[in-house]
């Protein structure tokens, strides 16, 4: 048997002496807020299913439909035999959704991230971003060789501090919504700098697509942006749009140039023909009625659940979208926290470093549109009894 080597060793307990260990779960059924994990009932507050599509009945029927049509896998890379009619649908659905030329599928975020930015970033010229970017646009502009600079959150004078002294055709790279602090970033102000000092606006908008604008146009809709103000946009389909994988929509030329430098595009396999199929779906119902009673449903249960916290006198952090953080600060009050939410049958995470800064643990609660009041209601109940000290 390999013994592990002293260093990892003494890694894993540096971090089991800092409360930092992360372990799996296992969710037993489908993806819902009353769900069955590790064997015990839960009502859970830290899925990124914001509007319940993960398990919405048309999208379950679509996939049977879907998998009895193309099978299961792809087989191939997009660029080699993998790209299947249901994948250029799929492109072409979001491309007219969102008012983009092109669209490009991707496996996850993560990879469409790290394609996009090692792709356009580049020794020569700078990648800029904010200090609260997801992992995967750092890890991206890591990759690309490109010099790494990055403004206090939401800072807007700090960027354009950053920008005055850039090279022309840098990257600046935001979330749209924060995926910790669950706030928005000052898109408008941005865009206008990026166009000012001609550097190539991308925004991760994951938190923010399907649950958040017209239609589900997400940060675009909330903050009347367009494609031409916006050029690179990311977005995933795992998260309110309730599949699996992701895109990048941009222009046609730079849709080529991804297209011929972007290694995690050309050299993986492509993203199941059949979820890409039920993806449309999604996107339909998104932009139907229903999709929009759904979005109105969530915005009541986060309206909900921040008035009925103001009677308690835990951190709330501003928010107005499904990710309302608590913030607690040391490691091991979260973690007994998040204890005791188990012990009363809610189910919520703690958050802890490296994902957050030292010093700034906390719960981070995501609303569904599928929670109802009562849910909340005993969420609310349930903090109020993990009090630290109570």
């Amino acid at each position: 048997m390999f013994d592990l080597p002293d260093w990892m060793n003494e890694s894993l307990v540096d971090r089991q002496q800092a409360n930092l260990i992360r372990k799996s779960v296992v969710l037993d059924g489908p993806q819902t807020p009353h769900t069955v994990i590790d064997g015990k009932p839960y009502v859970a507050f830290c899925s990124n299913d914001y509007l319940g599509l993960a398990n919405h009945p048309v999208l379950k029927k679509s996939l049977k439909c879907a998998v009895d049509d193309y099978g299961v896998g792809s087989g191939a890379s997009h660029l080699v035999v993998g790209h299947s009619f249901a994948h250029q649908k799929l492109e072409e659905d979001i491309a007219q959704w969102l008012g983009y030329e092109r669209v490009m599928l991707f496996s996850a975020g993560y990879m469409a991230n790290l394609g996009a930015v090692t792709a356009l970033g580049h020794k020569t010229r700078e990648v800029i971003g904010d200090k609260l970017n997801h992992a995967s646009l750092v890890d991206g502009a890591k990759l690309s060789e490109s010099r790494l600079r990055r403004y206090v959150h939401n800072d807007v004078a700090g960027c354009e501090r950053l920008l005055k002294n850039a090279s022309v055709g840098s990257l600046l790279v935001t979330d749209g919504v924060f995926s910790m602090d669950g706030d928005m970033a000052p898109l408008r102000e941005l865009a206008a700098l990026a166009d000012q000092y001609k550097a190539l606006l991308m925004v991760d908008d994951a938190h923010g697509i399907g649950c958040m604008g017209d239609s589900g146009r997400g940060c675009l809709g909330v903050s009347s942006l367009s494609s031409i103000e916006v050029p690179i946009l990311m977005g995933t389909f795992g998260k309110a749009i309730g599949t699996a994988g992701a895109f990048i929509a941009t222009t046609s030329d730079i849709g080529e140039y991804l297209t011929q430098f972007a290694r995690p595009y050309i050299y993986t396999t492509a993203m199941s023909p059949a979820v890409a199929q039920v993806t449309s779906a999604s996107i339909r119902l998104l932009q139907s009625s229903e999709g929009g009673e759904l979005r109105d449903k969530l915005a009541e249960n986060i309206r909900y659940f921040r008035q009925k916290m103001q009677a308690y006198p835990l951190e709330l952090m501003p928010s107005s979208t499904a990710i309302q953080p608590i913030l607690v600060g040391e490691s091991s009050v979260a973690l007994t926290m998040s204890e005791q939410l188990k012990s009363r049958g809610v189910w919520c995470t703690a958050i802890r470093p490296p994902t957050v800064p030292i010093g700034l643990a906390r719960l981070r609660i995501t609303l569904s549109a599928s929670h109802s009041l009562q849910d909340i209601d005993m969420l609310v109940y349930a903090l109020e009894r993990s009090l630290p000290n109570q």
